[in-house]
């Protein structure tokens, strides 16, 4: 297949273990392992956690993916509060604004390309419209799905979403961020959506961070310039940060995980002394959280140039993850470079 990627093999990789291929473990290129192998996604233990807290009237909704979503942990423990839907999605969204009508707070869990691009129209109008305490958490976001393809590529819902009115947009980046998220968000009235990852993210937070609608955390400082960042491309910053150091250029990095409302102060504070910002997302830069970046600058007026670092304007090819990281510049080499390039001028960036 001509859009196929594939990257040589490494030789510095040890091949004696047959399920390592190019440093990337092969068992999650397939559905089966990849099920296996996404344990570090919290939402189930975190719902567990506070239904014993007494907050009973925490729910579950799920379309046939309670385990890969982890949450099937809480139907295990809470088996008349967890409602599989199986495979329709939209009916999923409907029962759950429903529930949410009389007094429960439904925590919908599904890969996000089939609750967010399937299921936009019912999030706009059964959950959104109607301002419904509704948790929709998905999972798999981005290029998660690898060999799965464009259909399982989900790299078009923060578009599709912070368009809708009254949604509360967040990207936690790591398993600590989700715990924070859900835990610190439970009693907003209004409807949130969690865009996650596939539970095999790097870990950027030893421990449960701060975490609030409309807030950020800075990670690192840096005199030269600053890159937001969202989900995995957080730890990727923070890996370019340590490369650049080494060049003698100061990147700051800040985890902007609250991309609707987002927090614009953080932004304006960098815009005020760097001649250049960049965002960085798992995500198609049309329409997403760099979007998002560059409307708080014009808005204000900001003279400074942004650079969006994220998936092209096009349909994602195929490959493992970690392969179309690095294709797409995603991971922390690439973040470098596109830094790199920018502070040399504009002439030598391709970012936009």
């Amino acid at each position: 297949m001509s859009n196929v990627y594939s990257v040589p093999r490494n030789p510095s990789v040890d091949m004696t273990d047959s399920t390592v291929v190019d440093g990337f473990d092969q068992r999650s290129w397939d559905m089966v392992g990849s099920l296996n192998l996404s344990l570090q996604l919290p939402t189930g233990a975190v719902l567990i956690e506070l239904a014993e807290q007494g907050r009973d009237e925490i729910v579950v909704c799920t379309a046939d993916l309670g385990r890969p979503t982890q949450v099937i942990n809480f139907g295990k423990r809470y088996p008349h509060r967890y409602f599989n839907f199986g495979i329709a999605e939209r009916n999923m969204i409907g029962a759950a604004a429903g529930l949410a009508t009389t007094g429960f707070v439904p925590f919908v869990s599904n890969y996000s390309f089939f609750l967010a691009l399937m299921g936009a129209e019912n999030i706009r109008n059964d959950i959104a419209y109607p301002n419904l305490k509704v948790r929709l958490i998905g999972t798999h976001s981005g290029l998660a799905m690898g060999f799965y393809g464009t259909s399982h590529h989900c790299n078009e819902d923060i578009g599709l979403l912070r368009a809708i009115a009254g949604l509360t947009v967040m990207a936690p980046c790591d398993a600590n961020a989700i715990r924070s998220a859900l835990a610190a968000t439970l009693d907003h009235d209004g409807p949130i959506y969690f865009r996650v990852g596939r539970g095999r993210e790097p870990v950027v937070y030893d421990s449960p961070p701060d975490f609030r609608i409309g807030g950020s955390n800075r990670l690192r400082e840096g005199t030269d310039a600053t890159v937001f960042a969202i989900g995995n491309l957080v730890k990727a910053s923070l890996e370019a940060h340590d490369i650049l150091a080494k060049e003698g250029i100061g990147l700051g990095v800040v985890d902007m995980y609250s991309i609707r409302p987002i927090d614009e102060a953080a932004i304006l504070a960098a815009a005020g002394t760097q001649r250049v910002v960049f965002s960085a997302e798992e995500h198609n830069i049309t329409s997403g959280f760099g979007s998002a970046v560059a409307e708080v600058l014009t808005r204000h007026g900001a003279a400074t140039r942004l650079v969006r670092i994220g998936v092209p304007d096009q349909y994602s090819v195929l490959g493992p993850p970690t392969h179309l990281y690095r294709h797409y510049g995603l991971d922390g080499e690439g973040v470098a470079r596109t830094v790199r390039e920018a502070l040399r001028g504009p002439s030598a960036s391709g970012g936009t």
